[in-house]
């Protein structure tokens, strides 16, 4: 398998090929024919030295003759399959010998060519041996990528409401179960979807997704089970569907309370019997696909409305994962917040440092209707407006301010060039009374410093979940020193 840094390497570098040939005259030929257009070739003048090469070196294509006096064209096929299982194999042969040529394909071998060669015929096999390398490598890589996105270790969460839907996953996702994603709009049920599908068996094959409210009611069924030539006006060839493109992956049905109840009937034909039939044939396919579902809506209501099936309804949700919405879990706003913010600089090229405290605490107290994915768009809006690197209250749309004016909080300053990145600690300033004192409201004044270092400390543990790494970086300290501090005062993150 390539890791990640190989599969870079290998999109961003000319391929390495290795001819083999024990005629040298001939060898020299291809490799000067190979160089020519870019490649990078190491020649190796007998079936014995080819082998030596490939246990010593890394190549993408393997250009070598069949008939050789020592060991055969067979032998280093063989030998480059075992030691480089990504590599392409080219062979070479004489009209004769097309007959082993041929086995030679059924072993593994990219193509065969037959003598004489000329050079455009060979620099164009190796150009397309070269790029099923590449895409290969450029497949991994993604699938590297989609690992390291939907790992469960990476979703970010930090309420125990989310904490018990990853564990709840974790068991879910090893299966081929149905399952129903439920909560409202913007909680994540894509995510969701694509984080059991990653770390399911079927992770490498496809993922599908259709929003049955998108389409319109007509075409819903062409979209899920496809249709042939002629089965309605605009059908000018045949097309398959979702179920079949998904054949031996996963298919998620977004918005799936939306769905026609004529559709519903099929949809539930097709669970139970696992095969389907294009609009307009007679002809059933079968099909392997493991079907998520979600909706925003209670299927429950909808099932006694009359608008939903039930007998689709039970069979959909044989496993259940609930998303609360953002309001109800408020410890994963600030986690999703910083993760966005990550996100959003890198898309716009900038630097941003943090958060204000004054902006921390308005996104805490904000009611985020959309949910996840509202918060994810304010945070790159709030990139795309800064100007000096820490995003502020001065950063935020004038409608968002008129929704929670920063007054209502208490935030009478806003600090905008001279603002701390990542405090964590609320601003503690008293607010003057009528009489011209001081208004003790926040029950940290009056304490010590140590007290108030200490109370820092552990809040901040508690809302990145104890992760230390992100407590020291939000706090503004090193991790040697949140170490020192979590032993000083004898926090249970301290061993």
């Amino acid at each position: 398998m390539f890791s990640m840094s190989e599969n870079a390497n290998i999109m961003n570098r000319p391929a390495q090929i290795l001819v083999v040939d024990n005629d040298r005259d001939l060898a020299q030929v291809l490799t000067e024919s190979l160089e020519r257009v870019g490649f990078r070739v190491t020649t190796a003048t007998s079936g014995a030295e080819g082998i030596r090469r490939i246990n010593q070196g890394s190549f993408d294509v393997v250009v070598t003759d069949l008939m050789m006096n020592d060991v055969d064209g067979m032998a280093v096929l063989k030998r480059a399959k075992e030691v480089l299982p990504n590599v392409e194999v080219i062979m070479i042969t004489g009209h004769g010998n097309v007959p082993r040529a041929v086995e030679a394909m059924r072993e593994g071998a990219f193509h065969f060519l037959e003598k004489p060669v000329t050079p455009k015929t060979l620099q164009a096999t190796a150009f397309k041996a070269a790029e099923a390398v590449r895409l290969r490598a450029q497949n991994l890589q993604l699938q590297e990528r989609l690992d390291e996105q939907f790992g469960f270790e990476n979703l970010i969460c930090a309420s125990p409401s989310m904490q018990a839907v990853v564990e709840r996953l974790k068991r879910i996702a090893p299966t081929d179960a149905g399952v129903l994603i439920t909560g409202e709009t913007g909680t994540g049920k894509d995510v969701v979807a694509q984080a059991i599908h990653q770390n399911s068996p079927r992770k490498k094959k496809p993922f599908v997704a259709i929003n049955t409210a998108a389409v319109t009611e007509h075409l819903v069924e062409s979209e899920l089970f496809g249709h042939i030539k002629g089965a309605f006006t605009d059908a000018i060839s045949d097309r398959q569907g979702k179920f079949e493109y998904a054949d031996g992956g996963t298919l998620f049905l977004d918005e799936i309370g939306d769905m026609p109840m004529s559709t519903q009937i099929k949809l539930l034909r097709v669970l139970e019997d696992r095969r389907i039939v294009r609009v307009g044939d007679n002809k059933p396919i079968d099909v392997n696909v493991r079907v998520l579902a979600a909706t925003n809506k209670n299927l429950e209501e909808e099932v006694a409305a009359g608008r939903f099936r039930s007998d689709l309804y039970f069979r959909l949700k044989i496993v259940t994962v609930h998303l609360d919405p953002l309001s109800k879990r408020r410890e994963d706003i600030l986690p999703l917040a910083d993760h966005f913010r990550k996100l959003a600089a890198k898309k716009n090229h900038k630097q941003i440092l943090g958060f204000s405290p004054d902006l921390r605490k308005w996104l805490l107290e904000y009611h985020w209707r959309g949910n996840v994915r509202q918060l994810k768009n304010v945070i790159e809006s709030l990139v795309v407006m800064d100007l000096d690197g820490t995003l502020g209250i001065d950063d935020l749309s004038p409608d968002l301010l008129a929704e929670l004016p920063p007054e209502k909080l208490g935030i009478r300053n806003q600090r905008t060039h001279s603002s701390t990145p990542d405090d964590s600690v609320a601003t503690m300033a008293a607010t003057p009374t009528a009489e011209g004192g001081p208004e003790l409201s926040n029950p940290l004044l009056g304490k010590t410093i140590k007290e108030i270092e200490r109370w820092a400390i552990e809040g901040t543990l508690k809302l990145t979940n104890n992760r230390r790494e992100e407590t020291a970086r939000i706090l503004g300290i090193s991790e040697r020193n949140l170490y020192r501090k979590l032993k000083e005062y004898q926090l249970r993150d301290a061993d």
